[in-house]
């Protein structure tokens, strides 16, 4: 006989789970009592919010669930932000919220909360264990959930007293999910859409990628002579110094890229949804039915057509469709060779050099020290703001599993996420960009990062406004300054107080020696760069934002 929070932690265990992110709670005292004599390691983080996005980060990294544990009411409430990016990135997630008893149901107990109706359809599932005998079903089946089609974020409800149940049952086996692959007319149709194009373009997207496939695409490309682009922040997915590779699609893009991708007639989209910031707010493709003709490879067959008209629909993952792709080989040489080649010339230049901005602090020659000093597989991670125009625009990703970033667009996400890197791949580099704003969104799971030894990098960039916001308000509402000010914290002191390691940065030249002692304090760090708020974006200032909007309009008559 065992408790049902101990069956729990052991089909956990047979899924070959290693850590889980929590907040303590006593509405699930049993399972954390459980976790006690586990291998599984808890890792103890300070808001729930931040537990949940390195949950998200572990899915994102590894292909299977993180798992992330809360308490009932308040702590479900602080997990949704994590449950938001795992919905909207297609990542594998499972939430374990601990819940009122079952005999208090329906009279708004202390806490209490309907979690099928608080989640909605930000989840793919939501369940409530009403009993421990029925555990190793409903873990096998979260899984399962988690991982197929689509992925997405899994909750399960456990009041109190199931946990406390005394049961006989045995976790069931480990889960893999199933992968669809493409049928062999698929890849005749394919191949006759190759034939007739005349400017064809690859653009990887999405999730359940792994790191074969990504050799898979690289050969294709070759073979095929094809450019690949890679959607917003799914940049790992294919190395940037391919001679293929044409440039990031999202934020931002480079306008010759876009130009690129509006004027083929052949789309080859692979494993993505192709939502609003990577099809620039859905412009870039006719809805329904796309100018373009257009491939849309996905695991998830409910995605397919779901916005685009496909003239070709393969439900797959991305690497059983690469799979199928290498018995393809062009007849001839084709009439787009070159392309590729010049696809990326567009993105070298586009990704080179820039004039200086405003102030002391240059990221230019930041990200250019960075570029020449990182370990090709450093995981980079990021939240959200204007300060990660830098990382996306000019840093180098080769590796697969290098890069964390939500594109649901979450602020303070970049700190959590490389607690979790750091913690999966422990004897990598792991370094988190994050602005002012976006960091004290969870800036106390700093604390966490000192709790576990997690010695991670955070390049604090700090503008002192929210930048993203104050650039569109300067546009929208020049020289009318409301809510994007911000008084902040001396962050290096933060670092200090915490035992972690903290310096300020004010000036370019500062900053490598900075980074060198940060590396060597062998503890979690942050690097303050104060950066002057009219270096807004890498190509143009507050004050030039300000001025043209408030210039009149020339007369078009």
């Amino acid at each position: 006989m065992k408790s049902g929070g101990r069956l729990i932690v052991e089909c956990l265990e047979a899924q070959g789970v290693e850590r889980v992110f929590c907040v303590p709670g006593e509405s699930y005292l049993a399972l954390l009592d459980a976790l006690y004599d586990s291998p599984i390691e808890t890792v103890v983080c300070r808001q729930e919010g931040g537990a949940a996005m390195m949950a998200e980060a572990v899915g994102k990294l590894t292909g299977r669930p993180g798992v992330v544990m809360v308490t009932r009411g308040p702590g479900a409430a602080n997990a949704c932000a994590g449950i938001h990016v795992a919905q909207q990135d297609s990542t594998p997630m499972i939430l374990f919220v601990g819940q009122i008893g079952r005999d208090m149901r329906g009279r708004d107990a202390f806490q209490e909360v309907d979690y099928r109706h608080f989640f909605g359809d930000m989840t793919k599932w939501v369940a409530e264990i009403d009993s421990a005998e029925r555990i190793p079903e409903m873990l096998s089946r979260a899984f399962h959930v988690a991982m197929s089609g689509r992925p997405g974020p899994v909750v399960l409800a456990l009041p109190e007293e199931m946990l406390q149940e005394a049961v006989k049952s045995s976790p069931g086996r480990r889960v893999e999910p199933a992968d669809p692959a493409p049928t062999p007319q698929q890849i005749s149709s394919l191949k006759e859409l190759l034939a007739a194009a005349k400017k064809p373009f690859v653009i990887a997207a999405g999730s359940r990628w792994e790191s074969g496939a990504v050799v898979l695409l690289q050969r294709f490309s070759e073979c095929w002579r094809l450019p690949v682009g890679c959607s917003f922040r799914r940049q790992m997915l294919f190395d940037h110094e391919h001679p293929h590779y044409a440039g990031d699609i999202g934020l931002g893009i480079n306008p010759a890229l876009k130009r690129r991708i509006s004027e083929a007639d052949l789309l080859l989209l692979v494993g993505g949804r192709f939502s609003e910031n990577p099809s620039q707010k859905f412009s870039l493709l006719n809805i329904p039915s796309p100018s373009q003709k257009l491939v849309h490879v996905h695991p998830g067959a409910e995605e397919l057509g779901r916005i685009y008209h496909p003239d070709l629909a393969i439900n797959a993952t991305a690497g059983e469709f690469l799979k199928a792709l290498q018995a393809l080989v062009p007849p001839t040489i084709p009439t787009w060779s070159g392309v590729a080649e010049a696809a990326h010339a567009d993105y070298l230049e586009w990704s080179g050099e820039i004039p200086a901005t405003p102030g002391k602090l240059q990221m230019r020659e930041v990200m250019r020290w960075l570029e020449e000093h990182l370990d090709e597989d450093a995981v980079i991670t990021n939240g959200a703001g204007n300060y990660a125009t830098w990382v996306h625009r000019f840093h180098r990703y080769r590796r697969f599993g290098s890069q964390l970033a939500p594109t649901s667009g979450s602020m303070g996400y970049g700190l959590p996420a490389a607690i979790a890197a750091k913690l999966t791949y422990p004897r990598r580099q792991v370094i988190c960009f994050a602005g002012d704003g976006c960091f004290q969104m969870t800036m106390q799971e700093f604390g966490t990062a000192l709790q576990c030894g997690a010695n991670i990098i955070v390049l604090l960039i700090d503008n002192g406004i929210y930048g993203t916001i104050r650039m569109h308000q300067e546009r929208e509402y020049p020289g009318r300054v409301s809510a994007t000010t911000l008084v902040n914290p001396d962050f290096a002191a933060l670092a200090n107080s915490y035992g972690g390691y903290g310096e300020c940065v004010e000036e370019t030249g500062d900053f490598a020696a900075a980074f060198a002692r940060a590396m060597a304090s062998r503890r979690p760090a942050i690097l303050h760069l104060k950066l002057d708020p009219e270096a807004i974006s890498p190509t143009t200032t507050l004050s030039r934002i300000r001025s043209m909007a408030m210039s009149p309009h020339p007369d078009t008559n």
